[in-house]
């Protein structure tokens, strides 16, 4: 009996910081789906499991979309009360935040709707006044103090229990879905310690956001419950199909946003996206979304902190400074990507990188010593963008609204343009010092030592930049409503400019600057602010951000810190316009040493072990015999020091000269010889080949679009080299001038 016949254990995995093989696994699920479609007609069991193994996807994406949109709404209520301790707590239940403690107060006026007597700053706690320098300079002491608490546990539990829940992770959960293995990036401690970790870190007021953590907390909820199914703990390419979906449900729960998030895992992290995980992945982010909306987070019955309505139809004249605030975004993606690369290749290569802990204190402590004193500054980011896209009314107190009361109450509802009143000038000061300090302190920030996303801060750089615009054009509008661009469309008195729109739209631009996002952007940005009418504003300036941003650099920022990691990740978006061969890409060169192979008969186990623990390659090529050279097929390294071992345990008589055999039938035996060693079973009989002719453009296509991590070179029949996914990656690189070496897991 063989014993290859039954599956050994081990046989068919993959080691850490490897690339998959996408057409053996994919077979593998063929082989699997066809056995049980067979088996189904035999008996009613049969028949039962069949049909839960079809359904079996379904109560997965079920399971994914529950389990993130739970911890998406502990994440947000944890992170909302976090933040206001930094101010002050609440004297009838230290558990309710600012808003919650002063919902029920009945000293609560209109004008100061979010002060009341339970809700006491630290300053009236402490020293039982809240007037006065002294009292100033306590809040200012605690608010500091409270800051560098939470940043300090963030970056501790980090760097102590799970060094992957750093960063925003969708870097590398986009090399993940490409086909790379990273143990551990998606696993249990990560879940735990990211969770725990993302609300100190937005707590401690730092400009990062928890969207884009968010992602990578889903990714890891998918990965764990996959190890409740067969069907997916064992094939890695179905798995990916269902990160794929878990990542939807991440931005469905981070925005509210359930189209964008189906469009998001399309068009930024998925490398294989097929029908099937389209349905599926929109299965995942409806229920992640729905489970979000059932625990109501930020207590308005909506999904999202920045849900806004604007009232008033945008006119054909206003494309242009929406044009023009897309010219921002695209410069500012373009300077951010530039600058933070380049502090981060600092941080690996200095002294900088070993001292994680302190870096995080100090640029938090800078951070929030200068965030104190502005309250735009000092409030969270996502309450600063909210204010930002606000849309003026008659019951509005902020300083944002504080015009000059000359208009007609009997409108509604409805503000008509008028002229700025002290408070929207003081407001303009104050957003324009946290448009320089965001735009700063966020290239420092982004890449730190703790989760950290960037969809919240390029989101608020983008809207202050645009509620500048949009207040200025405004007050334009007011000043000039008889100058020729404005009289057909404003007379005196209307309605005609909403600045919470331009701050919408500027919002847009400087996120698609920053990640080239483009219609996921766009259907992300109309259902946060339920406003399908703003389409065509949203879509020039995300068009225009793209064109800019990519004019001055063609990576995203994912894509910039996929390559400065080093991951082997095959970009499906660039075109390889080089007129190379595959015999230029190829290994062994002219003058290297001859391809390391194996024969199909004619060698023993002591052989093929000498030829692993010379070399560390990933597979070996099997011929007919060294001198013909005739290609037979490919076995990978794991598998036949896995069958190896196994046959030298299990198998009576395998000694270091058993002849080892990759034919089906191995020939009569002389007597008093070792037993032979029969492993077809592990031999992939058809690797992909190519000619030595082969233009570079196919093979770089062949790679991509079926996801190969090696393509063996043959001429005639003959095999003369194997090319890799890293050769293919490092040929790229030397095309584009750029550091061959640095393509190498780092």
């Amino acid at each position: 009996m063989d014993f290859l016949e039954e599956p050994i254990p081990g046989v068919g995995t993959y080691d850490d910081f490897n690339t998959i093989d996408w057409v053996r696994e994919k077979s593998r699920d063929r082989d699997r789906h066809r056995e049980i479609t067979n088996k189904s007609k035999e008996s009613t069991w049969a028949l039962i499991h069949s049909v839960s193994d079809a359904f079996s996807g379904w109560l997965l994406m079920l399971l994914i979309g529950l389990l993130s949109g739970s911890l998406a709404g502990l994440i947000d209520i944890s992170a909302h009360w976090m933040t206001d301790l930094k101010e002050g707590i609440c004297t009838k239940g230290f558990w309710f935040n600012q808003e919650h403690c002063c919902w029920k107060s009945d000293h609560v006026t209109f004008e100061e709707r979010d002060k009341c007597p339970e809700w006491n700053s630290w300053s009236q706690l402490i020293i039982n006044t809240e007037q006065g320098a002294f009292a100033y300079i306590v809040n200012y002491f605690m608010y500091v103090l409270w800051a560098l608490l939470f940043a300090f546990l963030a970056v501790s539990l980090v760097k102590a229990f799970a060094p992957y829940a750093c960063g925003s992770g969708i870097p590398e959960i986009k090399t993940i879905l490409s086909g790379f293995i990273i143990r551990g990036y998606l696993g249990k401690w990560t879940l735990v310690i990211k969770t725990i970790t993302l609300v100190l870190a937005v707590s401690s007021g730092l400009s990062l956001g928890k969207e884009g953590p968010l992602v990578h907390v889903a990714c890891c909820c998918g990965n764990i419950l996959c190890h409740c199914f067969n069907k997916y703990r064992k094939n890695e390419a179905k798995r990916r199909e269902v990160l794929s979906a878990a990542a939807a449900a991440g931005v469905s729960v981070a925005f509210g946003a359930p189209i964008g998030g189906v469009l998001f895992s399309l068009e930024e992290v998925s490398y294989y996206f097929p029908l099937k995980t389209l349905w599926r992945s929109f299965f995942a982010a409806l229920v992640a979304a729905f489970t979000l909306r059932s625990i109501n987070p930020f207590g308005n019955s909506r999904l999202v902190l920045f849900y806004v309505e604007f009232h008033t139809p945008w006119h054909l004249f206003e494309l242009v400074p929406f044009i023009v605030l897309g010219i921002f975004g695209g410069l500012w993606g373009a300077l951010f990507i530039r600058t933070n690369i380049a502090w981060c290749r600092k941080r690996k290569t200095t002294q900088l990188g070993k001292y994680p802990v302190v870096e995080v204190l100090i640029v938090t402590a800078i951070t929030a010593i200068l965030a104190f004193p502005n309250e735009y500054t000092r409030m969270s980011t996502s309450e600063l963008i909210s204010e930002l896209f606000n849309d003026c009314g008659l019951l509005d107190s902020s300083k944002l609204c504080d015009y000059e009361n000359h208009f007609n109450t009997s409108k509604g509802a409805e503000l008509p343009d008028r002229p700025a009143g002290a408070g929207v000038y003081s407001a303009m000061w104050q957003l324009a010092l946290t448009l320089i300090l965001k735009i700063v302190i966020t290239i420092f920030t982004f890449g730190m030592k703790i989760p950290s996303g960037l969809f919240i801060p390029s989101m608020a750089v983008g809207a202050i930049a645009g509620r500048l615009l949009g207040v200025g054009m405004e007050q334009l509008a007011y000043y000039h409503h008889d100058w020729g661009i404005f009289n057909s469309w404003c007379s005196q008195g209307a309605d005609c400019i909403t600045p919470g729109l331009y701050a919408m739209v500027g919002a847009a631009a400087c996120l698609g600057g920053v990640t080239r996002m483009t219609v996921s952007l766009v259907v992300i940005m109309f259902e946060l602010t339920g406003g399908l009418e703003y389409i065509v504003p949203l879509m020039a300036a995300a068009m225009t951000s793209k064109w800019v941003a990519d004019a001055l650099g063609r990576e995203g920022i994912y894509d910039a810190h996929i390559r400065l990691n080093g991951y082997p990740f095959l970009e499906a978006k660039e075109e390889f316009a080089h007129k190379t061969l595959a015999m230029d890409v190829m290994k062994p060169r002219r003058n290297d040493p001859l391809l390391t192979v194996l024969t199909q008969d004619s060698m023993t186990v002591e052989d093929v072990e000498t030829i692993i623990s010379e070399t560390t390659y990933s597979g070996f090529p099997v011929v007919v015999s060294r001198e013909s050279q005739r290609l037979v097929g490919f076995v990978l390294r794991r598998d036949l020091i896995i069958s190896i071992e196994n046959a030298r345990k299990k198998q009576d008589g395998v000694v270091s000269t058993s002849i080892i055999y990759f034919t089906e039938h191995s020939p009569p035996m002389p007597p008093y010889t070792p037993p032979t060693l029969k492993l077809r079973n592990i031999l992939d009989l058809s690797p992909f080949t190519v000619t030595d002719l082969t233009p570079m453009e196919i093979v770089v296509d062949i790679f991509r679009k079926l996801g190969l991590r090696q393509c063996l070179v043959t001429h005639n029949g003959r095999l003369l080299g194997i090319i890799t996914k890293k050769d293919v990656l490092k040929h790229i690189a030397q095309m584009a001038n750029q550091d061959p070496d640095s393509i190498l897991f780092n």
